[in-house]
């Protein structure tokens, strides 16, 4: 008896399926840097953005399609909110968009720091527009994580350039596609919406394709056109598994792992070194985030005592 004896007590052994999760949490992330390095090497080809994002799109629709279809998912089109579904879906799209044209001229590393501040934008929209009111110790964090994208844009220093406003853009389409979607979960399965995802966005773009096509000029090119879609549909079906592995708590930590992946693509393939600049912002950004991931975890332990 360790309680009557005075012995420790034995730690209990590490869940293996929250270190599975974890591990497809690293997985999905590093599909991620590997989807935004495939986007910006398609430019260097002369590759328009926009046919990159069709790419990105068709390719998952037509992927998710062969297993989500009103065949073998009867009634998985059928939506109670037809406006919102259309609303996310472009929100998705014009996120996508927004981040292939900063990558044309931004480093991996500077638009995934930016992107880092979805949660905080998150939580300071969820008030006016799910009733999710941040309290003044989280809208302090907010603002302090805020300070590390102002860190990393640097809008005295010679103006903000057009492409990190394309990053910015990002990160807000990319904030309001999460609310949407936590608001569309109150009415629709995720099969549902998992089936709508990609599907505006590729509506959208197909009557621009004869304007923007242009015929990748080597079998990398192609490779890596196609490759836009796979990483990112391979990505966020782990990023499920993961979350039915591991609560959602657990795994959010690891997203910031994407950084490292990015940084090193970012120097593999394009020679890039983040600036001193990059590197402090993304930092405050990160710590802002974790602050509001362990006060989150602090009061979901308080609810079931109170």
């Amino acid at each position: 008896m360790a309680a009557e004896t005075g012995e420790p007590k034995a730690e209990a052994a590490p869940d293996p399926r929250r270190l599975a999760g974890i591990g497809l949490m690293c997985a999905t992330v590093a599909f991620f840097a590997c989807l935004d390095a495939s986007a910006k090497a398609l430019a260097g080809f002369g590759v328009d953005p926009l046919l990159t994002t069709f790419m990105r799109y068709a390719v998952s629709v037509a992927l998710i399609s062969l297993v989500l279809n009103p065949v073998t998912t009867p009634h998985v089109a059928r939506t109670r909110r037809p406006l919102l579904q259309v609303l996310r879906s472009l929100l998705l799209f014009g996120s996508t968009a927004f981040n292939f044209v900063a990558l044309r001229h931004l480093q991996l590393a500077e638009t995934l720091s930016i992107q880092f501040a979805v949660p905080l934008a998150v939580a300071l929209l969820a008030g006016p527009l799910l009733g999710e009111w941040s309290s003044r110790e989280r809208l302090a964090a907010i603002g302090f994580g805020f300070l590390g994208v102002l860190v990393i844009v640097q809008p005295g220093v010679g103006g903000v350039q057009p492409a990190v406003l394309y990053s910015l853009g990002n990160m807000l389409c990319y904030a309001l596609y999460i609310i949407t979607t936590r608001k569309l979960a109150a009415y629709d399965s995720t099969a549902t919406t998992m089936f709508y995802s990609g599907l505006a966005g590729l509506a959208l773009m197909s009557p621009l394709l004869p304007w923007i096509w242009t015929s990748p000029a080597t079998p990398l090119a192609w490779a890596l056109l196609v490759g836009v879609g796979l990483f990112g549909t391979l990505g966020h079906w782990l990023l499920v598994l993961a979350h039915a592995r591991a609560p959602a708590n657990v795994l959010a930590p690891f997203i910031y792992t994407q950084l490292l992946w990015s940084v090193l693509l970012g120097y593999a393939a394009f020679g890039d070194v983040p600036r001193r600049t990059t590197l402090m912002g993304a930092a405050i950004v990160v710590a802002s985030g974790l602050y509001l991931l362990a006060r989150e975890r602090r009061a979901r332990k308080a609810r079931p005592a109170a």
